[in-house]
């Protein structure tokens, strides 16, 4: 068999012996190279994708946070309206409620106001109608006694009540 290994060995140019030993010394840079290098990088690679994956899980979390909080803000901004809204129409309602009680008290105080005034008016109209009965009476009285101080003749009494006409006419 020394042939035979000298054969290949010659036909290939490798020793059987050294293909071992190097396979061997391969095999043993491997497991150290897997247990000093391979595992440390396959942890740092597992713990670099666990982070990545815990950062996608967190944006998914903040995402669906800002939705729910996105619908509350509508849900509240809807709200705000509504009230917004129940406000302006209770104002509203208040103002049309106060504009009628307002013009009804004006309503009343002019009419107070125009029924003062008329009695007032009455009043001062029935004070002058009594002056010029006094004053009336009075030149009645006058032109009564000239009458019969004197005989009175068709002239004279036309005379009389022209001058009665004109002195009635200066009083009022």
């Amino acid at each position: 068999m020394p042939e035979f290994e000298s054969a290949f060995e010659s036909f290939v140019g490798v020793n059987p012996w050294t293909a071992l030993f190097t396979f061997c010394n391969m095999m043993v840079t491997f497991l150290v190279l897997r247990h000093f290098l391979f595992q440390p990088v396959k942890k740092m690679i597992d713990d670099r994708q666990a982070e990545i994956d815990a950062m996608y899980a967190q944006a998914d979390a903040a995402r669906q946070q800002a939705a729910e909080l996105e619908q509350q803000y509508q849900a509240r901004l809807e709200d705000v309206k509504q009230e917004s809204d129940a406000l302006l129409r209770q104002a509203a309602d208040r103002a049309r409620a106060r504009e009628a009680e307002i013009v009804a008290e004006a309503k009343q105080q002019a009419r107070t106001l125009r029924e003062s005034a008329e009695a007032q008016i009455a009043q001062e109209k029935k004070k002058a109608v009594n002056e010029l009965k006094g004053e009336i009476g009075g030149i009645a009285m006058e032109i009564a006694s000239q009458v019969v101080e004197r005989e009175v003749r068709e002239q004279d009494h036309q005379a009389l009540i022209d001058e009665f006409i004109a002195h009635v006419g200066d009083a009022s």
